[in-house]
């Protein structure tokens, strides 16, 4: 894998709406020291307004636009190792996914009935989630850009400290090993057995 665009280490989140991104994302930070980066809530606070606001007022596409903005920015101005948590749609964008190949990416993968009910839990306002049907199809479209992450790991039936220290050992692997991941090379990966 090329050398991160600084020297701060980092590692990618992604996945689909539900998928648990902000929760193992906090909850990794804390296990390694790290800092912790919700890009939504980043773009909440630039823009002063929440994520629904700006998808009602501008459109997804002006978004998209804010979105990458935001996190071309984050990328080029790390100090620190940080656990970054992304929006359901930031890796489906072509420019985002180029932006991230230096930089190592998990897809926290679920199946999609248990992401629906997962949603339909939350007080969180989603723009994009409507009713099963689309939300299915939203997320049949988008899966082959997470398959595009570095390592995928299937949450389901796993608790958030067993998620947590799958990921802190991938990422041991990773600094012993970095060409492990190598853009070259096939893509590692560390799948959990569980069927979906």
């Amino acid at each position: 894998m090329e050398p991160p665009p600084a020297n701060a280490r980092a590692v990618f989140l992604v996945g689909f709406m539900a998928s648990g991104k902000t929760t193992v994302g906090a909850a990794l930070a804390r296990r390694l020291a790290w800092d912790f980066v919700d890009l939504d809530a980043e773009i909440e606070i630039r823009e002063g307004k929440a994520i629904a606001e700006i998808f009602r007022d501008r459109g997804e596409s002006e978004f998209r636009l804010i979105e990458a903005a935001a996190l071309r920015e984050l990328t080029e101005a790390l100090e620190r190792d940080t656990v970054i948590a992304l929006g359901g749609g930031a890796f489906a964008q072509s420019d985002n996914l180029e932006l991230l190949k230096p930089w190592p990416s998990i897809f926290l993968d679920a199946p999609v009935e248990e992401l629906w009910r997962r949603s339909q839990q939350e007080d969180k306002k989603r723009p994009l989630r409507n009713n099963f049907p689309d939300f299915a199809r939203l997320h049949e479209n988008r899966l082959p850009f997470y398959r595009k992450a570095q390592v995928t790991i299937v949450t389901s039936g796993r608790d958030q400290t067993s998620l947590c220290a799958e990921i802190e050992s991938i990422l041991q692997f990773w600094d012993k090993s970095a060409s492990a991941v190598s853009s070259q090379a096939p893509q590692t990966r560390f799948e959990t057995g569980e069927t979906k």
